[in-house]
């Protein structure tokens, strides 16, 4: 699957990408991303290998006119139903992960991918709902989120560590919690 907007190109990835991926990989800005961290060009690689069958719900953010790969979205479907033991409840629902090469970010790209990623969702995977979850100190994906007109639904206090102190002891993070429904998504 390939989605193509103004500037962007969204496609599954390839071996080719181990480069640009590292460029944005070897460093992660937020916390969220730290476990996927990669400290060479043959962790980057391997990790293209695994990501190249990925061909439906996982995409690499490519410019247009380069060719570079500059970031990555995804999202998998979730049951509605989160207790349900017979996997009966349709799978619904979703919550988008988004990153963008630091180079990039300011330049309207994110909305961009995201904006075309919300729409596959939505019109190609039967979404109903997309949720997308925030640590408090990332506010440009707070704004991006609202500039795809998702509503705040809730902070969560010390929800979630993916670090630790210098102690040894978890780092929880606060998270907002964003989500659009099918019903009022604007396209």
């Amino acid at each position: 699957m390939v989605i193509e907007t103004e500037r962007l190109i969204l496609r599954p990835f390839s071996e080719s990408d181990a480069t640009d991926v590292l460029e944005y990989l070897k460093e992660p800005e937020v916390n969220c991303f730290v476990c996927m961290k990669l400290n060479s060009i043959e962790e980057a690689i391997s990790e293209m290998k695994k990501r190249k069958s990925e061909t439906e719900y996982y995409f690499a953010i490519v410019l247009k006119d380069s060719g570079k790969v500059i970031g990555e979205i995804d999202a998998y479907p979730e049951h509605a139903e989160p207790h349900d033991q017979d996997g009966d409840s349709p799978l619904d629902t979703f919550s988008p992960c988004w990153m963008l090469n630091k180079d990039y970010q300011g330049k309207g790209y994110a909305y961009e991918a995201a904006y075309a990623f919300f729409n596959y969702l939505f019109h190609e995977k039967g979404a109903r709902r997309i949720y997308a979850y925030t640590e408090d100190y990332n506010l440009s994906s707070q704004h991006l989120c609202e500039k795809l007109g998702m509503r705040r639904e809730g902070l969560f206090m010390e929800f979630v560590s993916f670090v630790n102190n210098a102690d040894g002891t978890p780092r929880y993070e606060n998270t907002f919690q964003y989500a659009v429904l099918k019903k009022e998504w604007h396209c």
